[in-house]
């Protein structure tokens, strides 16, 4: 699992239709998570808001996270954090 920020959202009108009405957020990863501060789009079944600290799965346990185990899901949002900051520093 990986600690983020969500700091904006898509949209995509045309999509795998697996996918549709699911919500997609930007993920800002935190530096100590993966040593470059890197983005990520995840898929957002729990209504994390931005600038909300978040945990995030990737790979198989995304999909299973979301019960969408045969969906092209690579990152879903799993939880949010009460208190991330000191982990975005």
């Amino acid at each position: 699992m990986l600690i983020g920020k969500v700091i904006g959202s898509v949209v995509s009108t045309r999509k795998s239709e697996k996918l549709i009405g699911n919500k997609f957020m930007i993920i800002e990863l935190a530096e100590k998570m993966n040593g470059g501060g890197n983005q990520m789009i995840a898929i957002d079944n729990i209504g994390a808001g931005i600038g909300e600290f978040v945990l995030v799965a990737t790979g198989s346990a995304a999909r299973i996270g979301c019960d969408a185990e045969n969906a092209p899901i690579d990152a879903a949002i799993v939880g949010i954090i009460d208190d991330g900051s000191r982990w975005m520093q």
